[in-house]
């Protein structure tokens, strides 16, 4: 159990530091403009956010449940998991934690949101911000996409949680748009600034983050590759 709650509280961090990462944070950056150009409702801003962290988050829980499901659903595989799943999460973790380093970058082609396409989507209201958090979710970039089916999905696997686990990331994802819409609802100035912090909070987090996951990856690969029993 407690390792559980350990797997649904790693989850959530995963889903935040994806969303101050630079990429999904200029995203949210954008979620943000479109949802304060409603500061005149303050209640309407608040709604806003709440329906952008669930359109964001079921597009999450949608490809989890599909990525996991499918997984576990064809019996070799669910099979070869349960034998090897150990064995290769050090690897992956280890590759991950290198990634959230720095010390190698690689390119992914992701879904573009055009600014025309953002101006329509916010002309639909207060459900144009859910469709936007679902557009958003799409848009994957190598960090997002190194968080989520490196780390997310593989943890998702380990513990047959597809709605669970991607649910709690995609909360956590859009967490920051929701903090920062109750800021504007109550008259907040200072919300520039902050984002401006959370820039360097990121980089830290990242690379402390990669540490760990680079440790908790060694000692995957020393406990279940090469047989040597840490503790």
């Amino acid at each position: 159990m407690d390792s559980f709650l350990l797997a649904i509280g790693s989850s959530c961090w995963l889903g935040i530091l994806t969303s101050i990462s630079p990429c999904p944070l200029a995203t949210n950056v954008a979620a943000v403009s479109f949802i304060g150009k409603r500061v005149d409702r303050p209640s309407l801003v608040l709604a806003s956010g709440i329906v952008y962290t669930i359109g964001r988050t079921l597009t999450y829980v949608g490809l989890g449940m599909l990525t996991v499901t499918s997984i576990l659903s064809i019996p070799e595989v669910a099979m070869f998991l349960q034998q090897y799943m150990n064995k290769a999460l050090g690897p992956v973790l280890i590759v991950v934690g290198m990634f959230l380093l720095g010390l190698f970058q690689f390119r992914l082609p992701g879904l573009s949101i055009s600014q025309g396409l953002q101006r329509r989507v916010g002309e639909r209201g207060l459900w144009g911000a859910g469709v936007l958090g679902l557009l958003f979710a799409l848009s994957f970039c190598p960090v997002s996409a190194a968080l989520y089916f490196g780390s997310l999905i593989p943890l998702a696997v380990e513990y047959e949680s597809g709605v669970l686990m991607p649910t709690v990331y995609g909360i956590g994802t859009a967490l920051p748009v929701v903090v920062f819409a109750a800021l504007i609802a109550s008259g907040a100035r200072f919300v520039g600034a902050l984002f401006n912090r959370l820039t360097q909070f990121e980089k830290w987090a990242r690379r402390i983050t990669g540490g760990i996951f680079i440790l908790a990856g060694a000692y995957y690969v020393l406990t279940y590759l090469v047989g040597i029993q840490i503790w």
